[in-house]
């Protein structure tokens, strides 16, 4: 049976998110046999140094249309249902939550795949600006060659 009742939710924010209360969200259609969901955190090290803190900024707006945008090309590709999308910026300490994404669709492969997808080509299409504070200064972090490779298995 087609669900014709598909949701996209994106927000761009600083306030942290609940996984719980994002998965009973997603979790209210009983047509959906599979929930995924991905969860990004501030980690202490990167390239080789000790990270402290990590401050995101973004461009209001524009950001907003390249996730949903993303949601877009993913239903072209998989039959999913009700997909969320939540970023953060501003300075978050370690540990903390960056991202969540969370897909529904009837089969699970179908909401794994749509799942990577969006978090491969978050990591290089969304305009997001990664300023790290590490022991020896702050460092604006670039996009990473590997990031793109893995983003480039989906064209």
């Amino acid at each position: 049976m087609l669900n014709t009742s598909c949701s996209t939710t994106v927000r761009v924010q600083q306030n942290d998110f609940s996984l719980a209360d994002e998965y009973e969200k997603l979790n209210q259609d009983q047509t959906d046999g599979a929930v995924v969901t991905f969860i990004g955190k501030v980690r202490d090290f990167n390239d080789g140094s000790v990270v402290t803190d990590l401050s995101l900024e973004h461009y209001p707006g524009m950001t907003e249309k390249v996730l949903n945008d993303l949601v877009a090309d993913s239903r072209h590709r998989w039959p999913i249902n009700h997909v969320t999308i939540i970023h953060r910026v501003g300075t978050m300490a370690l540990g903390e939550q960056i991202v969540f994404i969370g897909v529904t669709s009837m089969h699970r492969q179908a909401a794994f795949n749509a799942c990577e997808f969006l978090i491969d080509f978050l990591k290089t299409k969304a305009p997001f600006w990664k300023l790290e504070s590490t022991l020896e200064g702050e460092k604006w972090v670039d996009a990473r060659d590997s990031d793109t490779k893995t983003a480039e298995q989906w064209q």
